[in-house]
């Protein structure tokens, strides 16, 4: 069906890049605790799309206190924003995603640990930023290395903060092209 004369399509394109998969150490490798609070400001390594941040708790199982680490950086407008990531589980190994996405991270402030034998990394999960303020979910489509997504993509949305609009496909990430159709209203 074509579109009517004079009509303009609504259906907008957006490219995501090229994300690569999601790592627990991309944005900075673990830290040992030292028994104090911590912020850290060096060493980091910004996201290469926007996307949202992990942290993940190992070392000695002992050691790690349900601590929430809070993030700090900007998003895709270059304005400054902060999220305060799920707490640890106590003396468990693993990891907590959090739901913004960071366009850069400028520190992360991690609380101390039970121990000196737990660690904290930081990486990047898979909710990739849209770039794009949405009152609604009207995304459409997503795609993978050209290949459309034969189960529909979780979305995010926010009519006031462009770093909670998020999509997670349902294939993982690999390095190839993401890309999204939305419905502008």
């Amino acid at each position: 069906m074509a579109i009517i004369k004079g009509a303009v399509s609504r259906v907008e394109r957006l490219a995501l890049g090229s994300p690569a998969a999601d790592s627990t150490t991309a944005v900075h490798a673990a830290i040992t605790d030292t028994g104090s609070p911590v912020t850290v400001t060096t060493a980091i390594t910004n996201p290469p799309t926007p996307r949202n941040v992990t942290a993940t708790a190992g070392g000695t199982a002992a050691d790690i206190k349900a601590i929430s680490v809070v993030v700090h950086g900007t998003n895709l407008s270059g304005d400054v924003i902060s999220e305060t990531l799920p707490a640890f589980s106590v003396n468990t190994a693993g990891s907590v995603v959090g739901s913004k996405a960071f366009n850069t991270v400028t520190s992360v402030v991690i609380p101390a640990h039970d121990g000196t034998g737990a660690t904290t990394a930081f990486g990047i999960g898979s909710k990739l930023g849209l770039g794009v303020i949405l009152s609604t979910d009207s995304v459409v489509n997503s795609y993978l290395n050209g290949a459309r997504e034969a189960t529909r993509s979780t979305v995010a949305v926010s009519a006031t903060a462009i770093e909670s609009n998020t999509v997670t496909l349902n294939s993982s990430l690999d390095g190839n092209a993401v890309l999204v159709d939305y419905y502008q209203s």
